[in-house]
């Protein structure tokens, strides 16, 4: 029989392999968990965007933690719709990016501003808390983030997209 908890709590533990201080539920990449009749645990992800390159190190490591964890039969899904959305990411991976260095998106700001390719907005520097920043680049150091400049402590820092 599932226990949905206890699944979770395993899965609270497996890190993003581009971002390793943020687990796969920080980033609300989670979309369901379910058992088969066959006792088959299959977990529903939706990828931070298409093609990310992190989600078959990610799928490899939700099966091994799982399968360490007991679950002989685990089977990994991606779900495209709906698309992920940085609205997904919970207030503790937010926290946890300001504390690794790399500004999070504004909550509720998903497909308004500052898109994947947006119009810039103003960023707060994880670093100082100052909003004297400026974009240097539209890519950090992946897809998902911009490279940004703080004027105020003048450290350079990722800012992570609004999707």
């Amino acid at each position: 029989m599932l226990d949905s908890a206890q699944v979770m709590a395993v899965l609270e533990e497996v890190t993003d392999p581009e971002i390793p201080v943020l687990s796969i539920a920080d980033l609300g990449i989670i979309r369901a968990v379910s058992e088969d009749a066959d006792g088959t645990l299959r977990i529903a992800i939706t990828p931070t965007y298409t093609g990310c390159p992190a989600m078959l190190p990610i799928e490899i490591a939700i099966r091994d933690a799982l399968m360490r964890a007991g679950h002989e039969r685990v089977a990994v899904e991606t779900h495209l719709s709906p698309a992920w959305t940085t609205d997904w990411l919970t207030e503790r991976g937010r926290q946890r990016l300001r504390d690794y260095g790399i500004a999070p998106p504004v909550p509720g700001s998903a497909g308004t501003r500052g898109t994947l390719f947006g119009a810039d907005i103003r960023v707060k520097c994880p670093h100082c808390g100052s909003h004297d920043t400026v974009k240097v680049n539209e890519f950090g150091s992946t897809a998902c983030k911009a490279l940004y400049r703080c004027r105020s402590c003048a450290e350079p820092f990722d800012y992570f997209k609004c999707i």
